[in-house]
């Protein structure tokens, strides 16, 4: 599958964005997905994804409350809305694919199958 992130940008501390993953696959709703972020010298991590099977979401603690996932399968795409930026949140954002298991899908980066080409959000202070 491949996938495609867009949305990114600046913005100010407090505001919001929506990112947005389209996928090229038509089993889009066989695969997990979730969005990851890299800062600069820091470890990628998860942030947020949705389980196939039932639409479970997960979300890491630093931005619960704060940023939604969700699909929209007629349009095989993946969105992120983030509200209440802070300027922690300045990344790289990888949109991210999966069609095994869940748990290690959001645990280990590194066990992720596909991913898209990231998208830089910055948010100032």
């Amino acid at each position: 599958v491949q996938l495609q992130a867009s949305g990114g940008g600046l913005v100010q501390a407090g505001g919001s964005l929506r990112l947005s993953c389209a996928a090229s696959e038509r089993t889009f709703d066989s695969y997990h997905m979730g969005w990851f972020r890299q800062a600069p010298g820091k470890e990628r991590e998860f942030i947020a994804g949705i389980a196939w099977s039932d639409s479970s979401a997960q979300y890491a603690d630093s931005v619960k409350g704060r940023f939604t996932v969700f699909r929209d399968s007629v349009k095989s795409t993946l969105y992120l809305q983030m509200n209440s930026l802070k300027p922690e949140d300045t990344a790289v954002y990888y949109c991210a694919a999966d069609h095994r298991a869940f748990y290690p899908f959001y645990s280990d980066y590194t066990w992720v199958n596909y991913w898209g080409q990231g998208t830089l959000v910055t948010v100032s202070s």
